[in-house]
């Protein structure tokens, strides 16, 4: 057998001093709308961003608490575990949305946060008066407890949903 040839050297070609560039149409518009996404830190200090806080803290314990019970035996907890979930879901998607200021291009949540207010309010009112005090039923203090906080969630819906309103209705008299 005869040994592998080595590749051949090719001597080295003279460098050009001239570098020339190009770009895409799509990646200038990409650079140039990601360079408006800014952070809102402030957002976290006005009383919306703190009443948004609040609905995910305080939503995340209403779902928790009942899911860690036998919650699909009824349905009326099952009603509350999908408004509790879907709109804790869809809170921590509007914080994102304002944290990073992506609100100034797309609509402001009026609908948003009366659909969660009316919602949650249903829910909470459904949560109540599906706990009942039963000796043999080991779920009643976290049934009990998720209705606390359901009604907490739901009245700062209803503080988002006020400034919502004055927010919109400030940009429409304009």
């Amino acid at each position: 057998m005869e040994p592998p040839v080595p590749p051949q050297e090719q001597p080295p070609r003279p460098r050009s001093h001239t570098v020339t560039t190009t770009s895409s149409s799509f990646t200038a518009n990409l650079s140039a709308s990601s360079s408006t996404l800014a952070y809102d830190r402030e957002f976290l200090r006005t009383v919306p961003g703190l009443l948004m806080v609040t609905e995910i803290v305080l939503g995340l314990l209403v779902w928790t608490l009942i899911a860690g019970t036998e919650y699909f035996l009824y349905p009326a907890f099952g009603w509350v575990m999908f408004v509790a979930v879907f709109y804790w879901v869809l809170t921590v998607f509007f914080l994102i949305i304002y944290m990073t200021m992506t609100y100034t291009r797309i609509p402001q949540g009026l609908c948003f946060n009366g659909s969660a207010f009316v919602l949650y309010l249903i829910a909470a009112i459904v949560d109540a008066s599906s706990v009942t005090k039963n000796p043999d039923n080991h779920n009643y203090n976290s049934w009990a407890a998720s209705s606390f906080f359901a009604f907490v969630v739901t009245s700062c819906y209803a503080g988002n949903t006020y400034f919502s309103f004055i927010s919109w209705r400030s940009r429409t008299l304009q």
